[in-house]
């Protein structure tokens, strides 16, 4: 079983209070592949009714899942994780379809997605309230906390497995329900995903998924549910902020992980073999389409031709493809738009100057495909270093001092994930504190961990996911005073 044969044709549907069923009309959509831009599948197209009933479930299911006893709940989650752990190759295959990204970089994304199961499988016994004496004496304090109840989670097409299981496991250990609208461009993951929760004994309701078309309506309307308690969202700061204005009205709990601007910073006396290692997973871990990728390298003014020529040469000698074939190293973007934007970054950078190293233009079709790309060069105010590229582009420009650097570094209103090499230990210290990012990668091209906070400052959002923290964002704290005897 690979691929398309993962999904069941129920799967492929609507999942609301543990019912698969068609959309409000039957309406569906066409899901398709980014390698070619052939049609995969097509599944439910939900609206904004079907959302509705979706909410009615995950409320009706609130109170007896809040009851479940935490250890029940963590052993659904190591379920789970037992089950995907089984099933990951035919998930990559599943993703590496619908998305584009290599079959190998899709496992990894099974791997590093399934560890929110097994961390918070675990965490879902540990949700401590605490005891104590009031401090002038005569009562006592205690402190409960409480799943916040029922959820909605948004979560984006770059990453269809893991952005879920990152939020779908703390919601879980905490005892909240959810309503889940996946990506328009990647739902299959998702759908295989919430079927696989079943199998694993997750109670009807608790989990609701509803593929849509009409994302801005469907998130609007139940936002403006007062029965919903928070949304967590992945993607671009714009819709982040729509989404932030929608739940003033309803003060609901928000976790924000929005788009970032990473900082790649390179000083005189880093490793360059290192450097290099580091940059290719910083930039290229899903074609430069995540947050989270390095988007700007800020490199020292005496080792940066010397950087450019090496990074390009690895850059160079990867292998664009589809994700599915053989020796690709380097899959399609998601869609058509997606190259445009990319094509239209390096493009403006060498008119104003900068210098290709390798790549630098998009290939004929079929497919979305940009191939790894290294500038030179790129002249100071370049749109190409402000906006996020979310492709497999390394800009390169320069610096002479720290203090330059680090002011270059946060020259950005995102705040999400930055990157340093050196070997300066009181230098890295200085970096930790000065760096004005939620992530600091030091010597390392990749920092997402699933017992690491991930989260980002300023535009980047607010709130935080795995990690200790990250339960507590599905967690309310109620103070009870008591009297001393």
């Amino acid at each position: 079983m690979t691929g398309l044969d993962l999904l069941a044709d129920r799967h492929r549907l609507l999942l609301v209070g543990g019912t698969w069923r068609e959309a409000d009309g039957d309406r569906r959509f066409d899901v398709l592949d980014p390698a070619d831009g052939s049609v995969l599948t097509e599944v439910a197209d939900g609206s904004v009714a079907d959302a509705v009933e979706a909410l009615d479930a995950a409320v009706a299911a609130q109170a007896d899942w809040a009851r479940t006893a935490p250890r029940e709940r963590g052993e659904i989650l190591r379920r789970a994780f037992d089950l995907l752990a089984a099933r990951a190759d035919d998930f990559a295959h599943l993703m590496s379809l619908e998305m584009g990204k290599t079959v190998a970089e899709a496992k990894g994304e099974v791997g590093y997605g399934n560890e929110f199961f097994r961390w918070f499988s675990e965490e879902a016994v540990r949700i401590h309230g605490r005891w104590m004496q009031a401090p002038a004496g005569g009562s006592r304090l205690l402190t409960v906390k409480k799943p916040v109840g029922p959820c909605l989670f948004i979560t984006p097409w770059n990453f269809p497995l893991a952005m879920g299981t990152r939020k779908i496991g703390p919601a879980v250990a905490a005892g909240c329900t959810m309503v889940v609208k996946p990506a328009a461009q990647t739902p299959l993951t998702m759908l295989a995903l919430a079927a696989l929760l079943e199998e694993a004994g997750l109670p009807p309701g608790v989990l609701n998924v509803v593929p849509t078309t009409q994302a801005g309506a469907v998130s609007e309307a139940l936002q403006a549910d007062g029965r919903l308690r928070k949304v967590s969202f992945t993607g671009s700061t714009g819709v982040g902020k729509v989404l932030v204005r929608q739940s003033a009205d309803r003060l609901q709990r928000m976790s924000m992980e929005l788009g970032g601007n990473a900082p790649f910073l390179v000083f005189e006396d880093a490793d360059l073999d290192a450097a290099v290692d580091g940059a290719m997973i910083a930039k290229m871990r899903n074609m430069g389409e995540a947050c989270t990728a390095a988007n700007r390298f800020l490199v020292h003014s005496s080792v940066a031709a010397e950087f450019a020529e090496r990074l390009g040469a690895r850059m160079g000698a990867l292998t664009v493809g589809r994700g599915q074939d053989e020796g690709v190293d380097v899959g399609p973007l998601i869609d058509e738009k997606a190259v445009d934007s990319v094509d239209r970054l390096v493009s403006e950078a060498v008119r104003d100057g900068a210098t290709v190293v390798t790549g630098g233009s998009a290939p004929e079709g079929p497919g979305y495909f940009y191939p790894p790309t290294v500038l030179l060069d790129v002249p100071e105010g370049a749109a190409i270093t402000a906006e996020e590229i979310f492709g497999p582009v390394a800009p390169i420009t320069t610096f002479e001092t720290e203090e330059e650097a680090v002011a270059k570094a946060n020259d950005t209103e995102y705040g999400l994930a930055s990157y340093a090499y050196t070997r300066d230990l009181a230098r890295t210290i200085r970096l930790a504190e000065s760096l004005d990012f939620g992530m600091i990668g030091i010597n390392s091209g990749l920092i997402s961990n699933p017992a690491a906070p991930f989260g980002g400052v300023k535009a980047s959002g607010f709130g935080r996911e795995g990690g200790f923290e990250g339960i507590e964002e599905y967690l309310e704290t109620t103070y009870v005073a008591l009297p001393a005897g």
